[in-house]
């Protein structure tokens, strides 16, 4: 029974370390321990405990919020249209909207597909991003550049040649520092599309 008393001063003194306020309320007993192992029932001491008072709420602070126009227009573009024909005449064939895009911040940039590439059941887009000199200030602006395929399903890889922007939409696309980085992956590869 010692080593149960042991263990509630144990606690004791380590609640006394934390940020709260202890008032004990009730003294503790020890059990009563007769040779013929009979036992009165004990006390366990009884506690008031104020813990420290912690208030939630909120307060108005002035911080620098980035904020995005987008204004969409309609207007009657060309756009670039691939019709890809396989050898093989019983494969179903898809209409999609190849689109590569950035949001970029400080300086314009342009946003160009300038090859599509096909080897084996791989498609690759590339694109190039190049900065204008046109300042942006504070503004952020999205660029893009579009392109229809039809053609059988194909695994689809997406890579900018350019420096990526900063922000998380950026990190939908692959970008590389030069087309280079592709020669393996591109030697038997035809291409399809280029600007």
């Amino acid at each position: 029974m010692k080593i149960t008393n042991l263990f509630y001063l144990t606690i004791l003194v380590l609640l006394g370390y934390t940020s709260c306020d202890i008032d004990q309320t009730q003294e503790g007993k020890l059990p009563e321990i007769d040779v013929d192992i009979e036992t009165e029932a004990g006390r366990l001491p009884a506690f008031d405990v104020d813990w420290a008072d912690v208030n939630v709420g909120t307060r108005t602070t002035t911080i620098k919020v980035p904020k995005v126009r987008v204004v969409m227009e309609e207007e009657e573009v060309e756009i670039p249209y691939i019709d890809v024909d396989m050898p093989d005449a019983d494969v179903d064939k898809e209409e999609i909207t190849l689109i590569a895009e950035a949001e970029v911040t400080n300086e314009m940039q342009n946003l160009d597909i300038v090859e599509v590439l096909a080897t084996g059941d791989d498609l690759y887009v590339l694109s190039e991003l190049t900065p204008t000199g046109k300042d942006l200030g504070d503004e952020r602006a999205r660029v893009s550049d579009r392109l229809v395929l039809n053609a059988p399903d194909l695994d689809i890889k997406y890579y900018i040649v350019g420096k990526r922007p900063e922000g998380v939409f950026n990190t939908q696309y692959k970008y590389i520092a030069n087309r280079n980085v592709l020669d393996n992956q591109l030697k038997n590869a035809k291409s399809i599309y280029k600007k």
